[in-house]
């Protein structure tokens, strides 16, 4: 069981954030922040979807709450009640950094956008994500992963590679998202401290993944004239999986002729370690679909532990497929720290998500679990008289 450690400090301590953000994209932004020492507030609003859904015993204290807002305090505040908006406007005040998802219609009508709190807090770093630019036709358009995934021509990434114009299972378009506010909103923040001018950044969803996307599949594409279609040539091969062994499934990834001609020594097919095609000074590309197939043809041969083994003596890049019903019992994951089980206040015992970065001088740490909406209100107004 791991203990949390309350008064630890990070390299953001004494750094001030507000999240007036829902769902996932921008509390899981703000959560990062938080990890790294800031203080976050969460201006909760009535109705946050991020808190409806499964939940073990506490309504709104659901797995998805649960993983990216821990860290925080949170205050209930309705904003379109003049004193309450009132409150949260003294608030931010207070805060070098404010993260938002709200539209931008609606942070207009409640007297929240940048302009009105810059009037008040002229270094305040206010970022503000959204699914579109804001100077765009689309701007004022609802955005979900599913849709940026779309927009950014991810979907068109995986049809062409898997026949099938299908979602990545994993809501990367969020998530990525919440990277590229954290990076920003510390950027602006040394700017800040350098110069005493805070700013709005504008973080568009779309903008970011299509961005994320293009660095490989850019490609034949980065030349104009192009000299070649999009994809990178790897991930777009047909049947780039990882495959099965004897007893499991394994991510093998030779990638270099050495590598090919031991890894099917390995397997005991010294005639493909023979062939010219793994035999050259570099891997011709042509020729990715052929060598996917017999990577997969000889992985049975040996037992995923047997490959780890090889592959580790021979530098052959492999893992094995981690299985995340069983995540908490990998020795790579427990040993650091991954997903370690805490008591939580009101949920009993959890399991929760690492801090994935190390800091030699100033660690990050979990200081709190999420809290249920409100909780932290009275203590939080209490601190602005």
């Amino acid at each position: 069981m791991t203990d949390i450690t309350p008064t630890a400090a990070g390299p953001l301590d004494g750094v001030r954030v507000i999240d007036l953000s829902t769902v996932v994209m921008g509390p899981y932004a703000a959560q990062i922040l938080g990890d790294l020492g800031a203080d976050v507030i969460k201006i909760e609003s009535p109705a946050d979807t991020v808190r409806v859904g499964q939940y073990r015993t506490t309504p709104g204290m659901t797995p998805l709450n649960l993983n990216v807002n821990r860290n925080k305090r949170s205050v209930a505040l309705n904003l379109k009640d003049d004193a309450e908006r009132e409150q949260a406007l003294k608030l931010i005040d207070t805060a070098d950094i404010l993260i938002t998802n709200m539209r931008p219609g609606a942070l207009a009508r409640l007297g929240l956008n940048y302009t009105d709190v810059a009037e008040r807090n002229p270094r305040l770093v206010y970022a503000h994500a959204q699914g579109f630019r804001g100077d765009s036709a689309q701007a004022g358009n609802a955005a979900y992963d599913e849709t940026v995934q779309a927009s950014s021509g991810l979907v068109d990434v995986a049809n062409r590679a898997l026949g099938k114009p299908v979602y990545l299972p994993t809501i990367i378009g969020d998530k990525v998202s919440s990277l590229t506010i954290a990076y920003s909103v510390l950027a602006a923040l040394v700017h800040r401290d350098r110069t005493g001018q805070g700013q709005q950044i504008e973080i568009p969803m779309t903008d970011t993944l299509l961005a994320f996307n293009l660095v490989e599949h850019l490609a034949g594409h980065t030349y104009e004239p192009a000299e070649g279609p999009t994809g990178f040539a790897l991930s777009m091969t047909k049947g780039h999986a990882a495959v099965p062994t004897k007893d499991g499934l394994a991510c093998v990834i030779p990638y270099n002729p050495k590598n090919f001609r031991d890894f099917f020594a390995a397997a005991g097919r010294p005639e493909l370690a023979a062939d010219p095609r793994v035999n050259g000074e570099a891997i011709d590309r042509a020729d990715n679909e052929w060598l996917t197939e017999r990577i997969a043809a000889c992985a049975p041969a040996l037992t995923t532990e047997e490959w780890a083994e090889v592959c580790a003596k021979h530098s052959i890049p492999m893992a094995p497929v981690l299985e995340l019903d069983r995540a908490h019992e990998d020795p790579y994951v427990r040993d650091g720290h991954l997903l370690d089980a805490v008591e939580h206040p009101s949920e009993g015992t959890i399991r929760t998500v690492g801090i994935p970065v190390k800091f030699s001088a100033t660690p990050g740490s979990i200081r709190r679990l999420a809290p249920l909406a409100g909780q932290d209100t009275a203590e939080v107004l209490a601190e602005l008289v």
